[in-house]
């Protein structure tokens, strides 16, 4: 039997992030006595203290150890923090010091969305694939340059070091951590009675993009601002240098430093999204949208929009338009 221990912070955490999987495998225990075979997984709570309260005084959860107690586990699920990522690390910093030794003892670990920065304080990610919230991926990515933040995925599976996107795709790693420990059989089980979608795997359609502009270059922020104004019309590498007064190799280097992006990819990130817009809102057909956005390929913008959504703009429209919700 596979012990699991799903921590309880010493932060302010996402409860249905702890919650969520305890039911989740217990449901599996369930099913396995059902029919008529031993459980696969012992799962406990495991904190700093005994109690906790989330939420202001809202919720209050009972571990059932503290990572006083001298105990090895098998898997670690480490549920997603709330509100600012720093202060969570700093508040979690014995517990992220107990996975790190549990990890030495032949542990297993398992980030959940945001979950991923107390992951990567531990280290164990420098150098290794990493997933988490789409929406914190600036922030990862500046914390923890030495992770390399896949920020498209749903699930990363790093030699036992796992991680997942962002809210509720927790799930999706917690039926592939079943899939992996008990079988395919009852992991489609367990997809089917929590009504999970197993082919997620990617988090590109739920992407915003909103380019990074908590830098300092000033210059680099006018390019930003200038490129999300004036998306339609074309707009060159040199262009953008010369407004800044830089050489394009300076400016492309600046750039990328500062947005994460090259500059091609920048407009084209705005591009789509303003498509992605279009779709969810106007009546235009997809030809109408694309030339409203500055693009005259047809081929070459539905490439590009499936690379960066993971749908088709059809796929997207059907998914997330006002219209066909109505």
């Amino acid at each position: 039997m596979k012990h699991i221990s799903i921590l309880v912070p010493a932060s302010d955490a996402v409860v249905g992030s702890i919650e969520g999987p305890h039911k989740v495998f217990t449901q599996v225990n369930a099913l396995l006595r059902s029919m008529g075979r031993e459980p696969a997984f012992h799962i406990e709570l495991v904190g700093l203290t005994e109690y906790k309260t989330f939420n202001n005084g809202l919720f209050t959860l009972h571990a059932d150890r503290t990572t006083q107690e001298d105990f090895r586990t098998d898997l670690i699920i480490i549920p997603a923090p709330h509100g600012d990522m720093r202060e969570a690390i700093a508040l979690n910093s014995e517990l992220i010091a107990w996975v790190k030794r549990q990890h030495q003892q032949g542990a297993e670990v398992a980030s959940l969305c945001m979950g991923a920065f107390l992951l990567a304080a531990t280290g164990l990610l420098d150098g290794r694939k990493c997933a988490t919230h789409w929406i914190a991926a600036h922030d990862f990515r500046l914390m923890y340059p030495n992770v390399t933040l896949v920020d498209e995925r749903v699930i990363t599976d790093e030699g036992g070091l796992y991680s997942s996107g962002g809210a509720y795709s927790y799930l999706n790693l917690v039926l592939y951590l079943i899939e992996k420990y008990v079988g395919r059989e009852l992991a489609v089980c367990i997809a089917k009675v929590f009504q999970i979608d197993m082919a997620r795997g990617s988090q590109s359609p739920f992407v915003i993009f909103r380019g990074l502009k908590e830098h300092e270059d000033e210059p680099i922020k006018k390019a930003q601002e200038f490129i999300e104004a004036n998306f339609q019309n074309k707009i060159s590498v040199d262009e953008l240098a010369a407004m800044a007064f830089l050489s394009r190799r300076n400016f492309e280097r600046r750039f990328k430093k500062s947005t994460f992006n090259t500059v091609a990819e920048y407009i084209q990130r705005v591009k789509i999204e303003a498509a992605k817009m279009s779709l969810e809102s106007s009546r235009e057909n997809v030809n109408e949208v694309m030339y409203s956005v500055g693009y005259s390929d047809t081929k070459a913008f539905r490439a590009l929009f499936k690379k960066l959504t993971g749908v088709s703009p059809v796929a997207y429209r059907e998914k997330y338009s006002r219209k066909e919700a109505a």
